[in-house]
């Protein structure tokens, strides 16, 4: 799967990324192709987990949105971003949005992490928005991603660092993950 991490200290936001891509047992390393899990739209940078079919989808769906359409500055915005993105995911590009009978509404079947100079957002599969004040990780290596962030966070000097440190945990440890480790820097807005 991966490791994605956001992190803000100092004034910054970094968020960093793997760059394996799996397919059940068999693993596309860097080399065999461009495997950028983070991209841009606007001034925010996005970074994925799940199933390589949403990162096409989710590319074009933003980038297809207009400026009163594709608000990210707060909780809130990204919420209704998303909200507002959803029946053009079912409708343009075919997302199935069935997971379980029980579910209390459609999924959106991703993990989505959002750097921007607002902060820092994570978005889940129901639409559930989270604004991190430290740092977070997604993807099969969060677990090791946010354990070293935890031990590093005081000692590191920059949200590149720590987010580089966090990938890196990932890589080392979680088989889905591997490098090389991609990292973009936002000053946050004052």
């Amino acid at each position: 799967m991966t490791t994605v991490v956001v992190v803000r200290k100092g004034g910054q936001v970094a968020i960093a990324g793997d760059s394996l891509v799996t397919f059940g047992d068999t693993r596309l390393a860097h080399g065999y192709e461009q495997n950028d899990k983070l991209f841009k739209v606007g001034d925010s940078w996005f970074g994925m987990s799940g199933t390589t079919a949403h990162f096409p989808v989710l590319r074009r769906a933003l980038n297809g949105l207009t400026p009163d359409e594709l608000r990210l500055g707060s909780r809130d915005e990204v919420f209704d971003t998303f909200l507002r993105l959803h029946p053009k995911l079912k409708d343009t590009f075919f997302l199935n949005t069935k997971e379980e009978d029980s579910d209390p509404y459609e999924s959106s079947q991703f993990t989505a992490l959002i750097a921007n100079p607002a902060g820092i957002f994570g978005v889940y599969s129901y639409r559930e928005v989270f604004e991190f004040d430290r740092f977070w990780g997604i993807g099969t290596g969060r677990a090791f991603a946010l354990g070293a962030m935890y031990a590093s966070y005081d000692k590191a000097k920059s949200a590149k660092e720590l987010a580089e440190i966090g990938v890196r945990a990932g890589c080392e440890f979680d088989k889905n993950s591997s490098g090389p480790v991609r990292v973009h820097m936002i000053k946050l807005k004052d």
